[in-house]
């Protein structure tokens, strides 16, 4: 961890300098999983790849001015997931419009409650990939307890007879996994807990 640190540090301090093998090095590195990600949250290609390569672009036109808080990493798939954030947004409102424009021709046997079924769906699925990513991002025994809770329901005691653990244990690792879980998807979906 210390390594990735010192070397986020060296490469970021190169790029401001305006080595481009650096920015080179970087984005030979980051591209394509930001793609990956992108594309996890908007299932299409051609807009993951463009939004990955604003990051890039930002960044080097900011390279003199840029800051980052934790890791050139973290920096970037954060900034990936505000742009997914931003784009799910765009196409909600424009749903939005197409919804008032239909409303507004007298429904020709369009039912609203379909239009508005449609723009809470596009937020369930946004708020689904987010929850989903999470807890694939926790660590494999956090997860397949969190897993064997939500998606079996089994109840502690049940885990911890199956997983040959103690129920302490249990809960232990489902409150971590839901403290992570609502870190992961940050202060947007507070209302959720």
């Amino acid at each position: 961890m210390v390594a990735n640190i010192t070397n986020d540090i060296s490469l970021l301090r190169q790029i401001r300098e305006g080595n481009e093998d650096a920015f080179k090095s970087l984005f030979e590195t980051y591209f394509t999983p930001l793609c990956r990600f992108i594309y996890l949250h908007l299932d299409d290609k051609n807009v993951a790849e463009e939004l990955a390569m604003d990051i890039f672009i930002y960044l080097w036109e900011n390279r003199e001015t840029f800051q980052i808080q934790l890791s050139l990493k973290a920096y970037l798939f954060q900034a990936a997931k505000n742009k997914c954030l931003n784009e799910l947004r765009k196409k909600k409102k424009k749903k939005k419009k197409t919804k008032k424009k239909k409303e507004t021709v007298g429904l020709d046997g369009v039912e609203v409650s379909t239009i508005n079924t449609s723009v809470s769906t596009l937020e369930t699925e946004e708020l689904y990939r987010l929850i989903q990513e999470a807890v694939f991002s926790l660590p494999d025994k956090c997860r397949n307890i969190f897993l064997l809770s939500r998606s079996e329901n089994l109840t502690n005691q049940e885990i911890a007879r199956r997983l040959d653990i103690s129920v302490k244990t249990v809960e232990g690792q489902i409150t971590t996994a839901l403290k992570k879980i609502k870190k992961f998807l940050g202060d947007q979906y507070s209302y959720l807990w």
